[in-house]
């Protein structure tokens, strides 16, 4: 590439920097004159207009784009009616990546606001609070790929030699020479082993917000409950639990929509072998290595139905909340 094509890149990147400011300047100065102006529809359009324009651009159109791909060819040009999504629902292969994505949904959640609940419950209130939480917040600050990069080490398997993964190193203090695996190659356990980096790095994301719920619970119900006699155990499943129940399905519902896009870990890791694929992954897989326009688009139909349920889940509790308020 030469100079005159970077200069040129360049200058359409500074162009399009320039005109994101102008518009964020434009929408500052109208959204600054509105208010002195009194309270009407055209208020909220002035905001409203550019949401609908970029969620149209960015969203409804692509799915639009994508449902009638899922009913095409290989090269999304001939029309196959639903063998696409026959293919889905019939080819074992497919249903093992559905299995494993559902797997995802319902462990990752669960472990992870399993961890950050209970590590929120010990460091709470005490002399460390703020350094235990920075460092379970750590990995959050890490990219997906990061992350996998750290835990394939963690995994790494050496047939011949010394180990250097981690976990295989313990494993050959305990049960001694001949004991190490190829973890990421183990079917069905591989899954649990990549999950496992996902609560890595989510469970800093849940310990901060359900800290700051249990920070929330109101004095008086606590020492009510300390009157009554109830015991630390008590306190924790019949007086904590409840109380921060709204924070605990947004995380979980949160951490659901990010299991189910999921595709950094899988890719970095494993490739998607072994019976690791998921249906993000495999919507990419099949789409741009395997060419196959049509199946890519029914997969990433199906990922959007499945995302569905949870959107008008976690809609309703947050209209639910705001109602009790």
């Amino acid at each position: 590439m030469n100079l005159t094509d970077q200069l040129s890149k360049f200058g359409v990147l500074g162009i399009g920097l320039a005109a994101f400011v102008l518009v964020v300047l434009a929408v500052l100065y109208v959204g600054n004159i509105v208010p002195h102006r009194p309270k009407s529809l055209t208020a909220g359009m002035v905001f409203l207009i550019p949401t609908l324009i970029l969620v149209g651009i960015g969203l409804v159109v692509p799915a639009i784009r994508t449902t009638i791909l899922s009913f095409g060819d290989r090269k999304g040009e001939g029309n196959v009616g639903f063998a696409n999504y026959e293919w889905v629902f019939t080819d074992p292969e497919i249903l093992s990546v559905v299995r494993n994505s559902a797997i995802w949904v319902i462990l990752t959640p669960l472990l992870a606001t399993a961890v950050g609940l209970v590590y929120a419950t010990i460091i709470d209130r005490s002399p460390f609070e703020k350094l235990a939480k920075t460092l379970v917040f750590l990995p959050m600050a890490i990219s997906f790929v990061g992350a996998a990069i750290i835990w394939k080490f963690v995994y790494d398997y050496k047939q011949i030699g010394n180990q250097i993964g981690l976990l295989n190193q313990i494993v050959v203090w305990i049960f001694g020479e001949g004991s190490a695996q190829h973890w990421l190659a183990v079917p069905f356990w591989n899954n649990l082993f990549l999950i496992v980096v996902m609560v890595w790095i989510q469970a800093g994301f849940a310990t901060v917000v359900l800290s700051a719920a249990i920070k929330g619970v109101p004095s008086e119900i606590t020492e009510a409950a300390r009157l009554d006699g109830v015991n630390a155990w008590q306190m924790f499943w019949k007086v904590t639990i409840p109380s921060i129940r709204p924070a605990i399905v947004v995380v979980m519902v949160t951490m659901s929509i990010a299991a189910l896009k999921l595709f950094d870990i899988v890719r970095t890791m494993t490739g998607g072998g072994d019976g690791t694929s998921v249906l993000a992954y495999e919507m990419y897989s099949q789409s741009f290595p395997g060419q196959q326009t049509g199946r890519g688009a029914a997969l990433a139909v199906v990922l959007f139905i499945l995302v569905i349920p949870i959107i008008i889940y976690q809609v309703r509790n947050l209209r639910q909340r705001k109602e009790v308020r």
